[in-house]
């Protein structure tokens, strides 16, 4: 047991029920399209809110419907949320939203078009008025002593080059094991690129069910590439990662595995899913960062671990997301999106175990409010995928 990482702390936002969130955002929700240039006005007009927007909520119908609601509404519950408005151009999924932010403590109002009398005008005045309202209530609580091990991290890479697969996914999993064994949380995703190592990713689960879930995924996105006559190479990996020297989906998923350590494997996450334990899991998700991002959000995860080799400036919009590199080209001339540089674990300037140690505290000082690059710069976003066809 670790118990260095077991003893220290943060200061986060306690929560009534679940982990803590390391940001107090108030979250525009919206829901419908036809509220949607309404709510890119409301948030405007609001300091230090973030807008997450799903146009195609009242058209999607069946489990695809299933899936989306499951996606708002576990975005909404994120520890990073203090409150939430819920914008829609009727009222049907209010009891929904209500609900679930009821149980988490979490301040929550739903305003719809029907409540306006379907006036736009109104509808985007009241709209700010009690935006306003829940942001003043929310910035009194203040963050408190939390322990390290009640942070659930997301890991992500992408634009990788071989730099991501020999020295900063490596480093992510070193860290992920050390997090793990100090009783916390951390879930990988980016399915397709566990292609061709997906029987090592499968040997690890913790049962043969989940093993088999595991291999099952990868099939299916390949069946899905083979049905789609795509050709992975070209797309993943991309023309950025083949001219990095990335030439096969096998080469790029030997290096993205590296960053899940090598702990056993709990549960196979459906997208979006809350995982039901601690530990070490693997979320069923796209291997495009704005999806996969969006989908670690929902989750849980309170902060993105993100490595790139190439450059790539997306970040999360409700998690604050810190760019790490082992390219030192890339630390030197991209340094102002550059987060944790870890070129040194190439140069060996950098042993593996202190690089753990510096990007810990990175973590920790995010965690209790300094600002990522990506915050700063406004490159963040959620996205929330369309399953299956409108009515």
């Amino acid at each position: 047991m670790n118990t260095a990482i077991r003893e220290r702390i943060f200061l986060g936002y306690k929560r009534q029920q679940g982990q803590p969130g390391i940001r107090n955002t108030l979250l525009i929700l919206n829901v419908s399209g036809l509220t949607q240039p309404a709510a890119k006005k409301i948030q405007a007009a609001l300091s230090g809110t973030v807008m997450v927007s799903m146009p195609h909520g009242n058209a999607i119908t069946g489990d695809n419907d299933a899936q989306v609601d499951r996606i708002l509404l576990n975005l909404a519950a994120n520890p990073n949320v203090g409150a939430v408005l819920v914008l829609s151009s009727d009222a049907r999924k209010a009891p929904l939203f209500e609900a679930l932010l009821t149980d988490f403590g979490k301040p929550c109002k739903f305003l719809s078009l029907g409540d306006c009398d379907r006036d736009i005008i109104t509808f985007t005045q009241r709209a700010v008025r009690t935006a306003a309202q829940l942001a003043v209530q929310i910035s009194r609580q203040p963050r408190e002593i939390c322990a390290f091990s009640e942070l659930t991290l997301g890991l992500q890479c992408g634009m990788s080059d071989p730099s991501s697969g020999i020295a900063a996914n490596p480093l992510l999993g070193v860290l992920s094991d050390a997090h793990i064994d100090a009783g916390g949380t951390v879930i990988f995703s980016e399915t397709a690129e566990w292609l061709g190592s997906e029987q090592a990713v499968a040997d690890r689960a913790i049962s043969k069910p989940v093993s088999e879930e595991i291999l099952e995924s990868v099939t299916r996105r390949e069946r899905l590439a083979v049905a789609a006559k795509i050709d992975l190479l070209g797309n993943n990996p991309n023309q950025a990662n083949i001219d990095s020297g990335l030439s096969t989906i096998e080469d790029k998923a030997i290096g993205s595995i590296a960053k899940s350590g090598s702990q056993p494997i709990t549960s196979l996450l459906k997208f979006a899913e809350r995982p039901a334990s601690k530990g070490l899991h693997a979320m069923d998700g796209p291997s495009f960062s704005p999806e996969s991002l969006t989908g670690l959000v929902a989750t849980g995860a309170q902060i993105m671990l993100f490595t790139t080799g190439c450059g790539n400036s997306y970040v999360s919009a409700l998690c604050p997301t810190i760019k790490i590199t082992a390219n030192p080209t890339v630390a030197s001339t991209l340094g102002d999106q550059i987060d944790f540089d870890c070129s040194g674990l190439l140069t060996d300037d950098l042993s593996l175990d202190d690089a753990k140690t510096r990007l810990e505290e990175e973590i920790i000082a995010i965690a209790s409010g300094a600002l990522t690059l990506g915050e700063v710069l406004l490159e963040g976003d959620e996205v929330i995928s369309r399953f299956g066809e409108s009515l």
